[in-house]
């Protein structure tokens, strides 16, 4: 298949987790990569790795604007905080996603690659995940004309490491959810790969792609993760919704975040999130478990 000819490539979400990995893919494959963060002390790092910075903020849509003028394709994603009791993640999230729109529309770059979830085909049952059904529908609002791929990664590997401090006080991974069920997770790193595969490929239709890692139960992963950072008896134990509730909200979480996260892992509990992913199931990525056990020794030693 015919690849897309080096581009000017514009990325969304600083050096996070996905978009790391992801600019120093597109730099190796030969592509011009800009890095937009809020961050101002991020830009000495972007720079190191051989793209530029545009420093400012995602509220502002004339910052966008001028950004993604000088694109071929960019790459749009959202993210917020969980712990200001007064936000309201899903007005801010509408918010976010009209100024890429009205960014993309205003700049006339017509290849676009959008971060979004599994779940995000419904609205309905999967809590906070909610968020990402409501931005595709913005972003499927631009001309046809603009070709975007949504890439729905399952759950982050790197959410494990919230488990860090139960481990270390209980002895215990604790969640509302897990059994002996296999549930498929990500690791970020694959899902840069994927998106920068995604860069190259051609954009002649609007898609949705899926991404995962590896399938495994939470026993499984207790298993693993206690291996490598030297306690073999760890043991995952589910919790009422109430009780994983209260937990949360006892940590600090935003109210209704809390109430939403919670609904969302009831829903991987159930199964039902995971309904339009095994009907479109992906070829898993090269970052299993055992992998990423490694790198969660390393930060569990840190703490």
């Amino acid at each position: 298949m015919k690849k897309d000819r080096k581009m000017n490539i514009v990325l969304t979400g600083s050096l996070g987790n996905i978009s790391r990995p992801l600019t120093e893919e597109l730099i190796v494959k030969g592509h011009s990569v800009t890095v937009i963060s809020s961050n101002t002390e991020r830009q000495k790092d972007i720079e190191k790795l051989g793209a530029k910075a545009a420093i400012g903020s995602m509220e502002d849509v004339s910052f966008l604007t001028e950004v993604f003028k000088s694109a071929d394709a960019v790459y749009c994603m959202e993210t917020f905080g969980f712990f200001n009791p007064d936000f309201d993640y899903l007005q801010y999230i509408d918010k976010i996603a009209n100024n890429y729109k009205q960014a993309i529309e205003y700049s006339a770059v017509k290849k676009v690659i959008h971060l979004s979830s599994i779940g995000a085909h419904t609205s309905k049952g999967v809590g906070i995940l909610k968020f990402h059904h409501l931005a595709e529908n913005i972003m499927n609002q631009l001309p046809e004309n603009i070709v975007i791929k949504f890439i729905r990664p399952v759950g982050f590997y790197v959410n494990l490491f919230g488990q860090i401090p139960s481990i270390k006080s209980q002895g215990i991974i604790i969640s509302n959810f897990g059994n002996q069920e296999k549930e498929p997770w990500v690791s970020p790193y694959d899902i840069a790969t994927v998106i920068a595969e995604e860069f190259d490929l051609p954009f002649d239709q609007r898609k949705i792609r899926y991404v995962a890692s590896d399938e495994v139960s939470a026993n499984e992963i207790a298993e693993t993760l206690g291996k490598a950072i030297g306690k073999p008896d760890l043991k995952w134990v589910t919790v009422t919704d109430e009780q994983y509730l209260d937990s949360l909200l006892k940590f600090g979480m935003n109210k209704q975040i809390a109430k939403d996260y919670v609904t969302m892992q009831a829903s991987q509990r159930s199964g039902s999130i995971y309904e339009d992913f095994y009907v479109h199931k992906p070829t898993f990525g090269k970052v299993k478990l055992s992998d990423f056990a490694k790198e969660f020794a390393v930060i569990y030693n840190q703490q």
